[in-house]
């Protein structure tokens, strides 16, 4: 487990040293989404063996782990709130609209990260940039004018690659504050026989959320401390070329940070804005996990396109696992 703590130099040199701004051109949006190809689409159809589809999302309701007991401030995320319109209790007592229709609608409010969803490019800033070296404040009170999370909405498909590290390591779950080195994540990749490639979608398993399912309570949960990736996994993301990240926490850093006071999850700084990361959180994986070690195949299509909200930083997700 690296023990170092990171500073404000680190920063500024992972910075320079990870930095995709321009890869893509000036103009680019979408960041790491731009390594899968049409051919890694392909292949990745050509994994489906049994037609067997494995959702890697919660259900999005009051159950969420939004508002439960942390140390950390929730910045205003709660969980859903599911209201109906119209019921059949209307219908049945006569009380219909104009037209006589008998039917139910309904409507949802919640923040768009409260459950399993997609950081976009536009929710984190390093210093005053957002990804490609787009100012801060082309995210306005309209939504963002860059990276809206509209710009990913034929996206998020191709392989799926599942590294579960709590059964490599014989263990029902990481610890909190464990933070995954890159050997952690060779060791998972050459354990399940899998090789990580240019493209791929790389799901990781820490199974702190099973633990708070299995306690039934999500306290501690949002915000507070986690097995994460530690900041040296940096260096592994960039030499692999994927094109996202995501696990079942609710940071996927290593929480507490290594990083000094008042740098706060500085691995989000590298990820998002500077090499342009698309990374998914709160990630049910529990029946992943079983089907994989039930048939030894750490590999699937993926399938999870982000919700087009114009402007949005962010999107809740249902993620596929196509086996």
């Amino acid at each position: 487990m690296s023990k170092k703590v990171v500073t404000r130099e680190d920063l500024k040199s992972a910075a320079e040293q990870f930095k995709n701004w321009g890869k893509w051109g000036d103009d680019d949006e979408i960041g790491t989404l731009n390594y899968t190809s049409p051919e890694d689409i392909i292949k990745a159809s050509q994994l489906v063996k049994k037609g067997k589809v494995i959702s890697l999302a919660l259900n999005f309701d009051n159950n969420g782990p939004q508002g439960a007991k942390s140390k950390y401030p929730s910045m205003g995320r709660i969980n859903p709130v599911h209201t109906m319109l119209r019921t059949g209790t209307d219908a049945y007592s006569g009380v219909l609209d104009h037209r006589g229709i008998r039917a139910s609608d309904d409507m949802v409010v919640m923040p768009l990260q409260c459950g399993t969803q997609w950081d976009g490019l536009g929710h984190i800033f390093y210093e005053d940039y957002m990804w490609n070296g787009y100012d801060c404040r082309e995210v306005t009170s309209a939504g963002a004018q860059k990276c809206g999370i509209e710009k990913t909405k034929n996206k998020m498909v191709g392989r799926g690659v599942f590294l579960d590290l709590p059964k490599v390591k014989e263990k029902d779950a990481l610890e909190d504050g464990y933070g995954i080195t890159c050997k952690d994540l060779e060791e998972a990749a050459d354990a399940h026989g899998v090789e990580v490639s240019r493209g791929d979608f790389v799901i990781v398993r820490t199974g702190q959320m099973e633990t708070k399912l299995k306690e039934e309570s999500w306290d501690g949960y949002p915000g507070g401390d986690a097995p994460g990736f530690s900041f040296e996994t940096l260096e592994w993301i960039q030499d692999k070329q994927i094109a996202g990240l995501a696990s079942d926490t609710w940071g996927c850093e290593v929480r507490p940070n290594e990083s000094e006071e008042g740098i706060n999850q500085p691995w989000h700084w590298i990820t998002i804005p500077i090499m342009g990361l698309t990374m998914g959180e709160i990630f049910y994986l529990k029946e992943l996990a079983e089907d994989c070690a039930e048939d030894n195949t750490y590999e699937f299509m993926f399938v999870a396109p982000a919700l087009p909200i114009t402007g949005a930083v962010g999107s809740p997700i249902n993620p596929l696992a196509i086996k």
